[in-house]
This record gives structure tokens, C-alpha cells and sequence, in this order.
């Protein structure tokens, strides 16, 4: 897959509200909460048009029983893929639109560390500009 980064577009923003409808119709009661992060969920920065989804979970080892609608979406169940406690999904294949990193609430850590990347970027816009600068850009 080649990485591709383009200007910011308000388009992410309902991307991912779309999206995260969808997937809360089908985690249901299972879930309790969903973010926006990685580099789309910062206004302003440039990124990789890949939308990232964050569901927290009340019981991460139910997750793959939801399998079958998450490739029903277009996603590729990935289950932890090199992050213990995480449950992955991939949607888009060579085109890939959009990640989801689904995590139990209780992983305090991990769920932390995506949140406070997004957190610290979209409060500090000199820094984010100074990130997005430095990732190499379409038709550069």
C-alpha cells in the first residue's frame, strides 16, 4: 500500500460520523464510546485520507462475534494484529479508507495514548502543522 498524504478535508469529519453509526448499530450495548483519532481527527492537518476509529468496549473477547457484520461493512477482521488486548479491523484493501482499534474500557493505556496524540495535536496547531509538514505529501 503507498502512503499518500493530502491537504485536510472537512469531508473526515462526516466520514467518520457515518462510519461510527454503522458501527455502533452493530457493536450495539457492547459498546461504550467511539472516537475520531489518528491524523484526520485534527482539523487543519495534513494526512493520510485513512478515517481512524476508536470503539471502546465493555468486553474485548465478544468483539469477534461481530465479525461477520464488520465484513459485511467492507472490513478485514484482523483480531489483534501485534497489539495484545486490541481488536483490529481494516476496511478499503490497497485503497484503504478507514482503521478501527477496538478496545475494552479498561485498557486505560492504550486508550489513553491514541487519545492524548489527538488531544495534544488538535491544542497545540503549530506542532500539528510541524507534523503534517513532515510527511512526505501527494504530487510533491
Amino acid at each position: 500500500m503507498k502512503v499518500v498524504v493530502t491537504e485536510y478535508s472537512d469531508n473526515w469529519r462526516q466520514k467518520f460520523s457515518e462510519e461510527s453509526q454503522k458501527i455502533k448499530d452493530i457493536l450495539g450495548n457492547e459498546l461504550i464510546d467511539i472516537h475520531h483519532i489518528g491524523s484526520t481527527s485534527v482539523p487543519g492537518l495534513k494526512a493520510k485520507p485513512i478515517i481512524d476509529i476508536m470503539p471502546v468496549v465493555k468486553d474485548i473477547k465478544k468483539i469477534d462475534s461481530f465479525n461477520k457484520q464488520m465484513t459485511g461493512l467492507g472490513y478485514e477482521c484482523m483480531g489483534e494484529l501485534g497489539m495484545k488486548g486490541r481488536r483490529y479491523f481494516r476496511k478499503g484493501g490497497d485503497n484503504r479508507t478507514h482503521h478501527v482499534h477496538v478496545f475494552q474500557g479498561d485498557n486505560k493505556e492504550d486508550i489513553s495514548r491514541h487519545l492524548a496524540v489527538r488531544d495534544y495535536l488538535r491544542i497545540h496547531p503549530d506542532e500539528a502543522n510541524r507534523y503534517g509538514d513532515s510527511c512526505p505529501r501527494k504530487n510533491r
